[in-house]
């Protein structure tokens, strides 16, 4: 039992000797030092087939919930490359974004979105989901104020304050739906 102590010591200590000394300035030009930093990738175009690790990043979960989601989803079915590697389309994109959303904002259960996904059909899904993106992307424009119903006029004040209540409602209606 000494033995192995003294020889785990000794590899301590020469380890503990290499990495005393003070670590040396970087003494190289400043184009090496550039070049030995990474580099970011460039952003995929919209269209362009993603990886798992690049759809669990937009989405935000971890690649296995991905591989599960495949497994409980018929719709999912990313195109595999040799060595198991997938590639999602961008409706299969679109599709998970859907089905995340489903899950983590509107509260359903995993069987909930199965019965949803059969009534619905994918396509009609994949177009929803797109739909959404450009509704969300484009500027709202506030609508013209209805015309006033003859009667009792309503102050601006009093305008302002039931305009902000009518807000309230419809951003509270949508976290219903």
């Amino acid at each position: 039992m000494t033995g192995q102590s003294i020889r785990v010591s000794s590899s301590f200590e020469r380890f503990y000797k290499k990495s005393e000394g003070a670590a040396a300035p970087d003494t190289r030009s400043e184009e090496a030092q550039r070049a030995s930093q990474p580099q970011s990738k460039p952003k995929k175009a919209d269209g362009a087939f993603k990886t798992i690790s690049e759809v669990a990043d937009i989405l935000d979960v971890q690649q296995h919930v991905l591989r599960f989601w495949e497994t409980k989803f018929n719709q999912v079915k990313p195109l595999k490359r040799g060595g198991g590697r997938r590639y999602y389309r961008p409706e299969d994109v679109a599709l998970l974004k859907h089905i995340h959303h489903l899950l983590y904002t509107e509260g359903y259960t995993i069987k909930g979105v199965q019965k949803l996904l059969k009534g619905q059909g994918k396509q009609q899904i994949v177009a929803k989901a797109e739909n959404e993106n450009t509704v969300q992307a484009q500027p709202k424009v506030k609508p013209a104020a209805p015309q006033e119903p003859a009667g009792t006029p309503i102050s601006a004040s009093e305008r302002a304050v039931l305009e902000v209540m009518l807000e309230e409602l419809k951003a509270l209606r949508g976290m219903l739906r």
